[in-house]
């Protein structure tokens, strides 16, 4: 028998040459279980739209789902050589991803949610397609993923890299640099890194084009590794030396350019530039695709299952994805209105006294909100507690509840976690350090939910989801105790102390006669 060497169209029709038409029946069948996830699920998806509209960080979803069937239709002779058989295991996987999904919806964890909604798509084209065809869409399938709006947990350790670059090659340039936290002042003027500035959205944004670019690029699975790990990396160096460059155009010009909106506009010409000259030379290693040895006789006969069992594993991928959506609108259903939370029975010891500042924590609108400001003995001491209940208002725990607004004035520049010894028994607290208009404050802040105490947003919203499951209420409070400091903020440290050795009983006891059971 003699081989020839035929490019992978030539092969494929060779394939088809021998076999049966494609079975359309069974393809638009398939197709149907594609469906069932997005009806099932509407509610998360358009949480994904939401975001990609207000957010320009995750504005590139819009084109995700269009990239992703570009790429599905560029395999389409492969695809109509190849059978459709329903991958029964996929269901149950299905239907894990489903539980995990009303897990998060219980402890109201979005990402996580929007997550499973998107993998479950894969899975149910796994399901009713078989797995060869889903081999064959495995990249435009893994590509969907990058609709999921995440990424806002980096913002912060992104902020801390660019100051730490920045400081250090202005140092390196002989510019003396004072910094305080994530701002620092040289002889020009005053700057500071902020969310703008942490370069989440060159990163975001550098993944998943360097994605994309590897998988059209290159064959061989350790060039696109290495491709996709310099588009991962690439960004966050690029971003330290943005904005080390922007501080030295600040600086040469005396503070006339680079120190507004514009600096911004510089920002995304350096990045397109550093994309450019990346994606440019990847180029000198592209591979094409490899020629494939194949003989006609040598290719065996593809058979697809029967339209009948194609419609059994579309109906199986229906109940698995839609039993969950089904059992938490029975959950809802039955919750009847929640009674309102009251706060006003906190019995407080310590005198009354005048604000000492107008910082506020920039949380969502909690159902219930006590803030007072109280003397113990010659420092002045301020408690916050804001009670969530239902998502009456906002959510309890959530990546957009800080305790400084942007453009409020107020940053934080340090924070730790602090374990205290109040009325025997240990409880550990998030100490965070904030300065602003007015002067300096130091804020002690934690969770309770159930009245259990946590500093933890993960630990917190597996409490929520435990509680949710076992009693349907995810109450919970955000307590801060903040006081003012001038240079040690273990000044401030005794007087707050003191406030919840005197009052965390009444805390507590106020959280408890407002928990539900």
């Amino acid at each position: 028998m003699n081989t020839v060497t035929v490019t992978e169209e030539a092969r494929l029709a060779a394939a088809r040459s021998g076999n049966d038409a494609p079975p359309t029946a069974q393809w638009w069948i398939a197709g149907l279980a594609v469906l069932f996830p997005l009806l099932a699920y509407l509610d998360t998806a358009a949480s994904i739209v939401s975001i990609w509209e207000r957010s320009e960080t995750f504005a590139h979803g819009f084109i995700i789902v269009p990239i992703s069937l570009w790429l599905a239709w560029r395999r389409r002779a492969q695809l109509a050589s190849l059978p459709v058989r329903p991958c029964w295991p996929a269901l149950a996987v299905l239907l894990l991803c489903g539980a995990a999904w009303m897990l998060a919806m219980l402890g109201d964890v979005l990402v996580v949610r929007q997550y499973a909604f998107a993998v479950m798509i894969p899975l149910a084209v796994l399901a009713a397609y078989g797995k060869a065809i889903a081999r064959a869409l495995a990249f435009p399938l893994a590509f969907l993923l990058f609709g999921v709006p995440v990424g806002e947990g980096l913002i912060e350790p992104l902020i801390g890299i660019t100051a730490n670059f920045t400081v250090d090659a202005l140092r390196l340039t002989g510019i003396p640099v004072l910094r305080e936290g994530n701002n620092f002042s040289i002889p020009s003027g005053d700057w500071s890194v902020v969310e703008a500035c942490s370069g989440l959205r060159y990163l975001i944004s550098s993944v998943t084009l360097g994605c994309l670019y590897a998988y059209l690029t290159y064959q061989s699975t350790w060039r696109r590794v290495l491709f996709i790990v310099v588009a991962l990396a690439l960004p966050v160096l690029a971003n330290g030396l943005r904005a080390y460059m922007i501080v030295m155009i600040g600086h040469s010009s005396n503070m006339t350019l680079a120190v507004g909106v514009d600096h911004l506009i510089y920002g995304w010409a350096f990045f397109g530039l550093v994309m450019l000259l990346l994606f440019w030379i990847g180029s000198f290693w592209r591979e094409e695709a490899p020629a494939v040895a194949a003989s006609a006789n040598a290719i065996p006969r593809l058979s697809s299952a029967s339209p009948a069992r194609v419609a059994a594993a579309v109906l199986g991928v229906a109940v698995c994805a839609g039993v969950w959506p089904a059992y938490g609108w029975y959950i809802e259903r039955g919750n009847a209105t929640p009674p309102a939370a009251e706060l006003a029975t906190f019995a407080a010891r310590a005198p009354a006294a005048p604000a000492f500042t107008e910082w506020q924590p920039d949380f969502a609108p909690a159902s219930a909100t006590l803030r007072n400001f109280y003397q113990v003995g010659t420092q002045p001491v301020g408690f916050v507690l804001k009670y969530y209940r239902d998502g009456n208002g906002g959510k309890l725990i959530s990546s957009t509840n800080r305790l400084t607004a942007q453009r409020s004035g107020w940053h934080e520049t340090g924070m730790a976690i602090r374990t205290e010894t109040i009325a025997g028994r240990p409880l550990v607290m998030r100490e965070t350090t904030l300065m602003g208009p007015g002067g300096r404050v130091v804020v002690w802040q934690w969770y309770d939910i159930g009245g259990r105490p946590t500093t933890s947003n993960y630990v917190g919203k597996l409490l929520q989801t435990k509680q949710k499951f076992l009693t349907g209420s995810d109450d919970g409070a955000a307590l801060m105790l903040f006081s003012p400091y001038d240079e040690d903020p273990a000044t401030a440290r005794p007087a707050l102390r003191t406030f919840l050795q005197a009052h965390l009983a009444s805390i507590d006891a106020v959280l408890a006669a407002n928990a539900r059971q």
